[in-house]
Formats: C-alpha cells, sequence, structure tokens
C-alpha cells in the first residue's frame, strides 16, 4: 500500500527494548514514520498533543496509567486506530478482550521472553497491521448491543482435499462466518442481535491461541444464544455459536442429519490458523444447501474461494459490503470471484441469518 504521506506512528510501551525494536522495524517500511514513543499513556498524551499519529502501538499493562483506560480515552476524544501490543498469558487475552471491546483495531501478541527476536521474526506483521490500521474506517466500528516472517501460503489443500460428496436437504441448518481485522466488534454485533430460535452458527475470527475462549466467554456473557469455544464432537445446534480455537482449524462434518464439530491440528492455511476457507470448504463438502456463508470484513482474502466452493455447493453468501467494514479485504475478494449472492450492510447480517 502506498501513502502520499508516511504514516504516523506513537508506541507506547513501558519496555525499552520492544520500543527500540518497535522503532527500527518500522521505520525499515518508507510509508511509515514513528513520530514518538513513550513508556507510559502520560507521556504519550504530551506527545499526541503536540502531533496527534495515525496509528498507536499500546501495551495494557504499564505504569500511571494501563493501556485500556488510554484505549477509552482516545476513543472517546478522537477515535484513533489503535494495534494492541499483548502477551500471550491468559491474563493478557482477558485485557485484550477488553481493549477490543472498547475499540482497538487488532491485537499484536508478544511473548514475555525474548521478545527482540519475536518482533524481528514477526516485523511482517507488524508492518502489515500498520498499514491496514491507517486505511481503516474508525468511524465503522459497530457500537456493541475486534506474528512471524511470512511462511508459505497454503491453501485449504493442505487440510482438506477439493470435492463435494452427496448431499440431502436436512432439518439441521446452519450459518458458517469468517472474519478477520474488524471482526470481533462485527460478531459482537451480530452475535448480541440473535434470538436464541436462530440457526446454528460456526465462527472462524482471526485471532491468536488462548485469546479464543476469552472472546468466546465474554460473547456468551452479552449474548442471548450460547457461545463457546469449539471442540472436537461440539453439535452445531440452534441457539450456539461455535467459535474456532486460536492455533486449530475448525471443520464441520455430517453424521447422519446431524453436523458436527471437528478440531483439527494442521498448518496455516492464507497464512492463518484457524483459516476460513478451511472451514468454508468443510461447510461445502458436508453441508452444502443446508447452510449459509458470510464472510466479513478483514485484511486479506481468507475464505474468498471457500465462500465461493460454499456457493457452488448451493448454499446461501453473504458479504459484508465496504461501507459497513472496517478493513474491505476479505469480502472484496470474495466478491471479485462472484462468491457472494449478496452484498449487505453490516446492520442487515443478523435479521438474514435469524431467516
Amino acid at each position: 500500500m502506498t501513502h502520499a504521506n508516511p504514516i504516523k506512528v506513537l508506541i507506547v510501551d513501558d519496555s525499552a527494548v520492544v520500543r527500540q525494536a518497535m522503532v527500527a522495524i518500522l521505520e525499515k517500511d518508507r510509508g511509515i514514520k514513528v513520530t514518538g514513543h513513550a513508556m507510559d499513556p502520560i507521556f504519550a498524551m504530551e506527545k499526541m498533543a503536540k502531533e496527534w499519529p495515525d496509528v498507536i502501538l499500546l501495551d495494557v499493562e504499564m505504569p500511571r496509567m494501563d493501556g485500556i483506560t488510554f484505549l477509552r480515552k482516545i476513543m472517546a476524544e478522537r477515535p484513533t486506530p489503535v494495534i494492541i501490543c499483548s502477551s500471550l498469558t491468559a491474563k493478557g487475552a482477558e485485557t485484550t478482550m477488553q481493549a477490543l471491546s472498547a475499540g482497538a483495531f487488532a491485537i499484536f501478541t508478544k511473548p514475555t521472553l525474548g521478545v527482540k527476536n519475536y518482533l524481528e521474526d514477526a516485523s511482517h506483521d507488524l508492518v502489515a497491521a500498520v498499514h491496514a490500521a491507517a486505511a481503516a474506517r474508525m468511524s465503522r466500528l459497530p457500537l456493541p448491543r475486534a506474528p512471524m516472517v511470512a511462511p508459505p501460503k497454503l491453501s485449504a489443500d493442505a487440510v482438506l482435499s477439493p470435492g463435494l460428496e452427496a448431499m440431502a436437504v436436512t432439518t439441521d441448518t446452519f450459518t458458517a462466518i469468517g472474519t478477520s481485522t474488524g471482526g470481533t466488534q462485527a460478531l459482537e454485533y451480530v452475535l448480541s442481535a440473535l434470538p436464541r430460535t436462530c440457526p446454528g452458527i460456526v465462527v472462524v475470527q482471526h485471532m491468536p491461541e488462548q485469546f479464543t475462549a476469552a472472546f468466546a466467554a465474554r460473547l456468551n456473557s452479552i449474548c442471548e444464544i450460547e457461545v463457546r469455544e469449539a471442540r472436537t464432537g461440539d453439535r452445531v445446534l440452534a441457539g450456539r455459536a461455535l467459535i474456532a480455537p486460536g492455533g486449530k482449524h475448525l471443520v464441520i462434518k455430517r453424521s447422519g442429519a446431524q453436523y458436527l464439530a471437528e478440531i483439527v491440528q494442521a498448518p496455516p492455511v492464507n497464512r492463518h490458523c484457524p483459516s476460513v476457507d478451511v472451514l468454508f470448504r468443510s461447510v461445502a463438502k458436508y453441508a452444502g444447501k443446508n447452510a449459509m456463508g458470510v464472510i466479513m470484513t478483514g485484511m486479506g482474502d481468507d475464505g474468498a474461494r471457500g465462500l465461493l466452493e460454499m456457493k457452488q455447493a448451493g448454499a446461501r453468501t453473504l458479504a459484508q459490503d465496504e461501507e459497513s467494514c472496517v478493513v474491505f479485504g476479505m469480502p472484496k475478494e470474495a466478491i471479485k470471484l462472484g462468491a457472494a449472492d449478496r452484498v449487505v450492510p453490516l446492520h442487515q447480517i443478523p435479521e438474514l441469518i435469524s431467516r
């Protein structure tokens, strides 16, 4: 992505090692300029008073003011894309869910040890996240009722072979949803609007390991339907949403007229694990016209080909429109392939799923 002016980035982290590593990584990209870094939000506010950044990289655990309080202050005063830099711990996951709910753009994970080397290895993802954040439509985040040197970009063939099995119309119907950047807020909007009588839901939200359980628990606490992290053998039932666990793929299998979740340990597909393409292909293969596919806000093209396979298998397919997306990447690629029967705004999706 090219920018007429470099993206102005502010780094807020109490670790000097992290700040130095991030500055070194980001400034290798000509489209990015680090305009400041601060050890806590108090110092950051002083710098922001002089020059407001386009993107903020924000740690969540800091002295004097925690990252969540600072994030809420930013979103109330002047909404700006904020990438949360969180540790890969259970406590970090819970705090990050609060940050996403408060309007954070995305998560960038970091370990508790070996941070400098990890950041260097994950530089591709960090730079990509900053570019996506700068292009994001922060005003379009829905109100609640959203790492590594690039690996080979595998397709869903790495997990599931192509080709369809014989289909029969069954009484069990369900919806498969795929989303990424901006998806945590979009999913909260959609799932919290669904009645307990809605068809079953299966979801891939690009999210790191350990974070999906906290995400599912948060959604379960605010939704009428049951929301939980998927486990092998879970049945896809009306009034239940199953969220793919981070670091593993979610596929759907059929047993008679019932649909069951299966959790698969396999390489990343389209550089993601879980992958939307893997879920959508399994739904095309085992459910066909008994399912509906929905692709929502997110970077990249994961899910586009899978949604096309669902459509070719007889499923109904929807793509979120550009106007309501935070990042119009995944839906755009699906639309370009002709994979979407309809292109709709976010606020229409709950009603269409309920039908």
